[in-house]
This record gives structure tokens, sequence and C-alpha cells, in this order.
């Protein structure tokens, strides 16, 4: 999950220095269109390998997921035109796509006893990993070239790679045979589209706000350094949420926790739509983070309770209808701010936390089970 949380967050983050567009000769309409190639890579990812994972088991989609993320950074460290860089980037968000699916399946299977709490706590590693880019990238600024940061990226995917074979893994759930579209044909189980477009909105926010706060942040006229470290306040407010997340289910239902938590992301939402000073922008950045933090892994949670026998095959339903907002919301937003600014296409995250809301209520209404 860091290097997952790496594999979602380093082009937002690359994409806040002037230098990363110039490289590869690219708008903000195809700025957009990289990160939904990114999310096109994970929403493919996910369909295949999640009855792959209940066929097959955990060890080899970690595997060749991590060695095909090492391969697409250092294919991207050398990429100097935007044709070459959508192509490495699919390849990457498909890497991570599996990297994705089968921890979060591997945890919910281990931790049958307290899926809610270890999935916030398995979050929070993504967290570390989208917070270490921007940070490293604020704090290296003219040390280290876009390459470089690309192979460093590369070399802690390959350690990953290397542990994952070294590592024992827990025998397959289903190992009866594998089906290419059970994730899809998962959609008929009664409830599971409800917990799916609660992810669809959640993954649609945080690759907007991950992928589009730098550049947000820049054209309100604060610098790159600046720009980063605001993202770097969205990731690291993230990973203290899902922290906190894990103690608050202690004593709050999930469904409550959910709700709550699509409310903050509104409000977040809502401030740095209206921001344009640095204190507004880094408050609302903060506030969306913190408040986002808890719905992806808890609403998974929810769903791993009801649907415990093929969970990687459930996962892999709410995953991929999940990153259809991941894929969407970033090249809508590019698209969107090409033609009327990016004041118009922040707009998105705001829609996005009001639909959680409106999705938790219905949850909670029908009684879905803790």
């Amino acid at each position: 999950m860091f290097v997952f949380g790496i594999v979602l967050a380093i082009l937002g983050a690359l994409f806040g220095l002037p230098q990363m567009r110039e490289r590869i000769h690219a708008d903000l309409a195809q700025q957009g269109d990289i990160f939904l190639l990114l999310f096109l890579g994970v929403f493919v990812s996910t369909v295949i390998v999640g009855p792959i994972i209940d066929s097959y088991g955990n060890k080899l989609v970690l595997t060749l997921s991590a060695l095909l993320v090492t391969a697409a950074l250092i294919g991207l460290s050398a990429v100097h035109s935007f044709g070459t860089a959508i192509v490495c980037t699919f390849f990457l968000g498909f890497g991570g796509g599996g990297l994705n699916t089968s921890a979060n399946a591997l945890v919910a299977d281990l931790y049958d006893e307290n899926r809610g709490a270890m999935l916030n706590l398995l979050g929070t590693f993504f967290g570390f990993g989208a917070l270490s880019i921007p940070l490293l990238a604020a704090a290296i600024s003219g040390a280290l070239s876009i390459a470089q940061l690309l192979l460093v990226a590369a070399a802690l995917a390959a350690l990953c790679a290397i542990g994952y074979l070294l590592l024992p893994f827990p025998a397959p759930r289903e190992p009866a045979g594998f089906s290419l579209f059970a994730s899809i044909k998962a959609a008929r189980i009664p409830g599971a589209m409800l917990f799916a477009f609660v992810l669809l909105f959640e993954s649609g926010n945080e690759s907007a706000i991950g992928g589009w706060t730098s550049t947000y942040v820049g054209s309100a006229g604060l610098s790159p350094e600046i720009a980063t470290w605001i993202l770097a306040g969205f990731w690291a407010a993230l990973m203290v949420g899902r922290l906190l997340s894990a103690k608050i289910l202690e004593q709050v239902r999930k469904e409550t926790l959910v709700l709550a938590s699509g409310i903050g992301s509104a409000i977040g939402a809502a401030i740095l739509l209206l921001s344009s000073s640095l204190i507004t922008l880094a408050i609302g950045a903060t506030i969306i983070g913190l408040s986002s933090a808890a719905i992806y892994p808890t609403t998974l949670a929810i769903a791993a309770d009801r649907y415990q026998r093929s969970a990687g095959t459930i996962f892999g339903l709410l995953f991929a209808v999940g990153l259809i907002g991941g894929m969407t919301f970033p090249w809508a937003i590019g698209h969107i701010s090409e033609h009327y600014g990016l004041r118009a296409g922040m707009i998105l995250p705001l829609i996005g936390a009001v639909m959680i809301t409106l999705l938790t209520l219905r949850v909670k209404a029908l009684g879905v089970r803790r």
C-alpha cells in the first residue's frame, strides 16, 4: 500500500513542477488525459486480479504487480514525449491496481474480527507512500531531477517485489476455478453496487485532490514549492485521519463514521473551492484529507463484513466501479479547466462529497450490516 500511494501521488506531485509538462509537451487537458490513463490501468487490473486472488492467491498478484510498477517508473524516468508517457502511465496504474486489490483483500481475510480498524491502519501506509513523494519533491527541489526521483520510487517498488517472493502467504480462499468476469458478475449481489458508488465518488475525490491540488494552488499565484507542501499536507492529513479512524471505530458504527466523513469532506471541498490565500487553501486541503480518510477503508470493511466468502472478487467489483470515479474526475477537471479555468474544474470534488453523504444516508436507511 506504501507503493500504491506512490503510484497515485507521484504524477500529481510532479505536475506541480512546471518542467514536468514541458518535459513531455503536455497542456492541462493532456495532463487530465494522463491521469485518466493512470486510473484506467488501475481499473483494468482491478477487474482482472480479483478472481485471480481468489483462485491462485495473493503472492502471485503482489509480486507481478510490484515488478510492473518498477518497470513503468523506470520507463517514465526516460520519456520525453506525451505518447510514450501515457503508455508507461497505463502500466504504472495496472501494477498499482494489483497491489491495492491484493493488499486489501489479504488484510480483510486475515483480520476477520477487526476489519474496520485494520483496513484503516492499512490505508495509513497508502498515506505514507502518497505523502513521501510530494515531501521528497519539495525537500529536494533542485537537488534531484524528475528522472532521478522516479528512479528512487522504482527502487522502492523493486524492494517490495523481493519481499513478496520471500514471504509465505495463505492458501487461496476459492481455488476451484478462475473467471475473468467474476468481479463484474458480482454487481448482481444485493447491495453491492451501493457500496461501489460510495467508492466511485470517494476515489474520484482522492484522485482529483491528489492530482490537481498543486496545479490549482500554483494557479493562485503561489510558488511550486508552496503548492507541493500544500499537497503534502493533504496526504499527511489523510494518513493521520486513517490512524484516528482505527481508534474511532472502537466507539462508533462504521456507517456513522462514513457519513460524518462525507459531510466533513464537503466542507473542506467548499473551502478549497472558494480560497485564494495560502492559509485557506492549506486549511481546505487538510480538512479534505482528514475527513475523507475513513471513507474508503471503512466502506470496504462494511462490504467485507457482508460478503466474506469471496473477498477478492467483491473487492475487485468495488475497486473497479470506484476507479471509474478515479479515472473520470481528474480527466474531467483537466478538460473543464482548459476551457473554463481551474476553479470551475475544482467544483467536482464538492459534488463528489455531497454524493457520498447522500449515498451513506441510503446505506443507513437500508440497515446495511455493521
